[in-house]
């Protein structure tokens, strides 16, 4: 079986956010960035498919030259090889087109993307990867089983959790519970001097569409001043003569 973890290089959540420009471009400086938690979860389950069913496991990003770092501790953790498409991911819609490009040239069983980035929380990826490779697709995917060309995925649902058999190829959009929080794993000393000789390979973008556009950013409004009340008949005043909501 041959996998394909899709990496995007997501600022850390402890990184103080600040736009220049105007508020029309996002400043890097001073930004940590990571794997996305939701491919993180990913590439972990991965991980599980190589160690116990002799899986190949490739990771790809699309971005610049300061995603390198990122990718090679997806190389350190585990894989086998990694993809770099030279673009930089400012539409959901480019870099699905992007990475649907890798997927035909690599000939790939599986392919395993985040539901959704932690920076923009777009979540249109992987959905639109699958539509665009017309393979079978699962999203808000929290456990995956392979069986030959069968799969058996659970995904979260509004009223609990759904189980779905379906064939390879396959796409699924994962999150957190497709493994442990506690069964991610830090690469080692031995995994990071072996992830300098894995093959990192730089590919030029195919032209493609972008279908919209970053005009302007703006923070979230600060939060406002709290009243604590102690009793009820208080509480009720306030929400029917200040907050007016009763």
């Amino acid at each position: 079986m041959k996998i394909l973890v899709c990496i995007s290089n997501v600022p850390d959540t402890t990184s103080k956010i600040n736009f220049t420009d105007g508020d029309t471009k996002f400043d890097t400086n001073g930004v940590q960035f990571v794997i996305n938690p939701n491919d993180e979860f990913g590439l972990t389950r991965a991980m599980w498919f190589k160690e116990k069913q002799d899986a190949t496991v490739h990771v790809a990003t699309v971005g610049g030259p300061s995603t390198e770092s990122t990718i090679r501790k997806a190389l350190a953790i585990g894989a086998d090889e990694a993809i770099r498409v030279n673009a930089e991911p400012t539409d959901g819609f480019y870099v699905a087109q992007q990475l649907a490009e890798v997927v035909k040239n690599g000939d790939y069983d599986l392919i395993i993307a985040g539901r959704e980035s932690l920076d923009y929380n777009g979540g249109m990826v992987p959905g639109i990867l699958a539509t665009l490779l017309g393979m079978n697709f699962v999203n808000t995917c929290i456990s995956l089983e392979i069986d030959g060309a069968n799969a058996t995925a659970v995904r979260e649902i509004d009223s609990g959790k759904e189980k779905i058999t379906t064939s390879l190829p396959l796409v699924i959009g994962g999150q957190k519970g497709l493994v442990l929080e506690s069964d991610l794993k830090i690469p080692n000393m031995r995994g990071i001097m072996q992830a300098r000789q894995k093959k990192l390979t730089v590919i030029e973008p195919v032209d493609a569409l972008k279908a919209t556009e970053d005009t302007k950013f703006e923070k979230p409004a600060a939060k406002g001043a709290i009243k604590l009340v102690d009793n009820v008949d208080e509480l009720v005043n306030l929400l029917h003569n200040e907050a007016k909501v009763i």
